[in-house]
C-alpha cells in the first residue's frame, strides 16, 4: 500500500515517533470516533464498553448452564453469558471457527475455550464431557464484540465476535471432549460430530515427563502454517507464543504507513486452529500486538480475542502477564512493552506493578515444592545480536531478578531468527555451552533463547550462522543494545553461542526424577535439529 492511500486516517509518522500508546489511542478516537462509533445491537450492556475502546462485553444472561449435566463440576465464572444481536441469522448457516484453548490459573482443573462466529447467532454455548458421544449440558458463552473502523481508505470497517467459556472443577490428567455451538448448530448432533475436539488437563503432580513448544513472530504465511503443523509432531502439552502474534498492524509503531487490517486476526485464528483447538496456545504481547484504536494501552483487542490465566497484576489491563504451573515447570509470561527502551510506546504502562509482581511470582515458584524449573517468556530480547539487538530496558528491570531466582530458561521473540546464549550472570558468560552439553543454572547462570522464527520474514545477523552441522565459533561478535535515550549502542559480545537464520521452533522436554532435567531442542522447519542442550539441577 502506498503512503498516500492513508492521507488522514492513521497516526502521522512525525507524531507517532514521539507519542505513547495512550496518546495514539486518544488521537485515533478523536479523529475517527464520531464517524466510527460502534453500535450496541442490544442497547446498553452491564459492563458497557470496556476501557472506551470499542470492546463490548454484554452481561445479560442468555443461557444458563445445566450444572447437573456437567462432568467434573464444570461451570462458567458468574454463570452468565452475553446476548448477541436480536438480528441473528439462522444458526444452521453459521459455523464456529478459530477455536483456541488456554489454561486457567490451575492447568490441572481449569481450561478456557475461545472461538469466533462470522455473524450474530443466538445463545452460543459449549458442550463438554469425558466421551465424544456424551458431551453433557450446555455451558453459556461470554461474547466479546470488537468493532474496528475503516482505519484506511482501502479497508472496510470490521465487526468481530469472539466467544469464551471458562471451565473449572476439571479432573487432573483427564481427557475431555468438547464442541461449540449455538441455536441451530449443535455439536452433539450426529452430523456435527466432526466438529468435536478434545483437550487433556495437566497431571496432578510433577512426576510425568512432558513436552512443550515455543516460538514468536508467526504472522500469516505458508511458513507460519508449516510452523504450526510441525508442533503437533512433538505432541506438546502446551505452546508458548512469545508475542507479535498475527501482524494485523504491519509495522508495530502506529505510523502513517501502517496497514492495520483486523481481518488478519480471522485468518490467523483459522491458521492455528488445527493445533490450538487441542493444545493450549499461551500468548504474550509484542510490539505488533499494541493496537491503539481499541484502548489507551492498545490491549483492548487482545482482551477480546484471548483468555489467558488471569492471575497477573491486572488481567483487565495486562492480558499478557500471568503464570501457571504444569507438572514440575513454572511458566511466567511478561509484557516487555512495559519496559522496552527500543519501542517506548507503552513504557511504564503498568506503573511498576509488573516488575513487583514478577519478583513475588518468582519467589512463589521457587518455594513451590513441586516446581523444579522456571521458564520465563516475553517478546523483546534481553540478549540477541540480530536486527533488533538487545533491549536495555529488559536487562535493567528483569535480568537481576532472573539471576537471583535462578530462572532456568528465558524465551524471547522479536528478532526473526534463532539465537542461543551461553549461561549468563551479570551480563557475562560463565562458560561455553556448546550444542549437546548440560548446564546448571545455580552454578552457571541463565540461558536466553531467541525463538523468533515462527513464520514472519527473517532477519539477519552481523556474524556468520553457527549451529549444529555448521559450527563457526567466534570469541566475540558484533551486537547492539538499546538505551534509555532510545539510541542503539554498538557493542561486541562474547555470549552468542548458536545462531541460525531460518524458520524454527523450540521443543522442550521436562524429565522429572531425582535429577530433573529440561532437554531443549531447536528444530528447523525441515525437521533438522539445529541446537540442543540440557538444563539439569543437582
Amino acid at each position: 500500500m502506498a503512503a498516500n492511500d492513508l492521507p488522514d486516517l492513521g497516526v502521522p509518522t512525525r507524531l507517532a515517533a514521539r507519542m505513547s500508546m495512550a496518546e495514539q489511542h486518544a488521537y485515533l478516537r478523536e479523529k475517527l470516533g464520531r464517524r466510527a462509533r460502534p453500535v450496541l445491537p442490544n442497547g446498553p450492556t452491564r459492563r458497557g464498553v470496556l476501557r472506551g475502546g470499542g470492546l463490548l462485553a454484554a452481561g445479560a444472561a442468555a443461557l444458563r448452564a445445566d450444572a447437573g449435566m456437567l462432568r467434573g463440576g464444570v461451570s462458567t465464572p458468574g454463570g452468565s453469558a452475553a446476548l448477541l444481536p436480536r438480528t441473528a441469522v439462522d444458526g444452521a448457516l453459521v459455523a464456529p471457527s478459530g477455536r483456541h484453548l488456554a489454561f486457567g490459573a490451575d492447568p490441572a482443573s481449569q481450561m478456557r475455550i475461545s472461538w469466533q462466529v462470522p455473524l450474530p447467532v443466538r445463545r452460543p454455548y459449549l458442550r463438554v464431557g469425558t466421551a465424544p458421544w456424551d458431551l453433557g449440558g450446555k455451558v453459556a458463552a461470554e461474547v466479546r464484540a470488537l468493532h474496528t473502523p475503516a482505519l484506511s481508505s482501502a479497508l472496510p470497517s470490521v465487526e468481530q465476535l469472539y466467544l469464551h467459556v471458562g471451565l473449572e472443577g476439571l479432573r487432573p490428567g483427564t481427557t475431555y471432549y468438547y464442541g461449540v455451538g449455538h441455536d441451530g448448530f449443535d455439536p452433539a448432533a450426529p452430523e456435527r460430530s466432526h466438529t468435536v475436539d478434545s483437550f487433556t488437563t495437566a497431571p496432578a503432580d510433577g512426576t510425568r515427563p512432558f513436552v512443550f513448544t515455543a516460538f514468536g513472530d508467526q504472522g500469516v504465511s505458508p511458513e507460519a502454517r508449516t510452523a504450526g503443523r510441525l508442533l503437533l509432531d512433538r505432541d506438546p502439552a502446551f505452546h508458548l507464543h512469545a508475542g507479535d502474534i498475527c501482524y494485523a498492524d504491519g509495522t508495530g509503531h502506529g505510523e502513517e504507513t501502517d496497514r492495520y487490517d483486523a481481518r488478519t486476526w480471522d485468518r490467523f485464528l483459522a491458521q492455528i486452529e488445527p493445533v490450538a483447538r487441542r493444545v493450549p496456545w499461551m500468548v504474550t504481547t509484542g510490539n505488533h500486538d499494541m493496537e491503539a484504536w481499541y484502548s489507551p494501552d492498545g490491549y483492548g483487542g487482545q482482551t477480546a480475542r484471548w483468555s489467558p490465566p488471569g492471575d497477573g497484576p491486572d488481567p483487565e489491563r495486562a492480558p499478557g502477564i500471568y503464570s501457571f504451573v504444569y507438572g514440575n515447570v513454572g511458566v511466567v509470561a511478561l509484557d516487555a512493552n512495559d519496559v522496552s527502551y527500543e519501542i517506548p510506546a507503552n513504557r511504564g504502562c503498568t506503573g511498576g506493578t509488573q516488575t513487583r509482581w514478577l519478583e513475588r511470582t518468582l519467589q512463589r515458584l521457587r518455594a513451590h515444592r513441586g516446581v523444579d524449573f522456571v521458564v520465563v517468556f516475553f517478546h523483546h530480547c534481553a540478549y540477541s545480536t540480530a536486527t533488533h539487538g538487545s533491549d536495555g530496558g529488559v536487562r535493567e528491570r528483569w535480568v537481576a531478578l532472573f539471576e537471583r531466582h535462578h530462572v532456568d530458561l528465558v524465551v524471547n521473540g522479536h528478532n526473526h531468527v534463532y539465537e542461543r546464549t551461553d549461561p549468563l550472570r551479570g551480563g557475562r558468560p560463565t562458560r561455553a555451552l556448546r550444542s549437546g552439553e548440560t548446564t546448571d543454572p545455580v552454578a552457571d547462570g541463565t540461558v536466553y533463547v531467541t525463538a523468533g522464527g515462527g513464520g514472519r520474514k527473517l532477519y539477519d545477523f552481523r556474524a556468520p550462522d553457527s549451529h549444529e552441522g555448521q559450527v563457526r565459533d567466534r570469541d566475540s561478535v558484533p551486537g547492539i543494545r538499546w538505551t534509555g535515550e532510545r539510541s542503539a549502542e554498538q557493542d561486541r559480545v562474547e555470549w552468542s553461542r548458536v545462531r541460525y537464520t531460518g524458520f524454527s521452533f523450540l521443543a522442550v522436554e521436562s524429565r522429572p526424577g531425582p535429577r530433573p532435567a529440561l532437554s531443549v531442542t531447536a528444530l528447523a522447519q525441515s525437521g533438522r535439529r539445529i541446537d540442543h542442550f540440557a538444563v539439569r539441577r543437582r
